[in-house]
């Protein structure tokens, strides 16, 4: 990657929003591939969100897909084009999963930055509709 290239995306970072609390708490109904459509995890919480992207806690118990919860590392998705619904709002969001995180008996961290095609002014205004911790 060129030192331009690096420069370019260390600022590009958007401030993040830790959105997962007990009084207005944000779930997902099911993540899916884009690829074929397979329903990768049944459930999951959203945790932080930014104009750039979301991040996801799924519990083990939520894959669906065996190979996915038999294992301790599912760097596998990276890079995968996944839809979810985030079930309060009614709201489908696409995007590619940037990166994966094993936190223990808490299961996994899966980090979604949106689709290119998502207008900027749009995921803007979605994060303002986010509720704040």
């Amino acid at each position: 990657m060129s030192t331009a290239r690096k420069i370019k995306t260390a600022n590009y970072r958007a401030p993040r929003r830790e959105i997962n609390r007990e009084d207005a708490k944000l779930t997902v109904d099911a993540l899916c591939s884009m690829d074929n459509l397979e329903k990768l995890a049944q459930y999951g919480e959203i945790v932080e969100a930014s104009a750039t992207g979301i991040l996801l806690r799924i519990d083990r118990k939520d894959f669906l897909n065996k190979e996915l919860r038999a294992n301790l590392n599912i760097d596998q998705l990276v890079g995968k084009e996944v839809f979810f619904n985030i079930h309060e709002m009614d709201l489908e969001i696409s995007g590619r999963v940037a990166r994966t995180k094993f936190t223990g008996k808490t299961g996994f961290l899966i980090a979604v930055d949106y689709s290119e095609g998502s207008p900027e002014y749009w995921r803007e205004c979605l994060m303002d509709f986010l509720p704040t911790k």
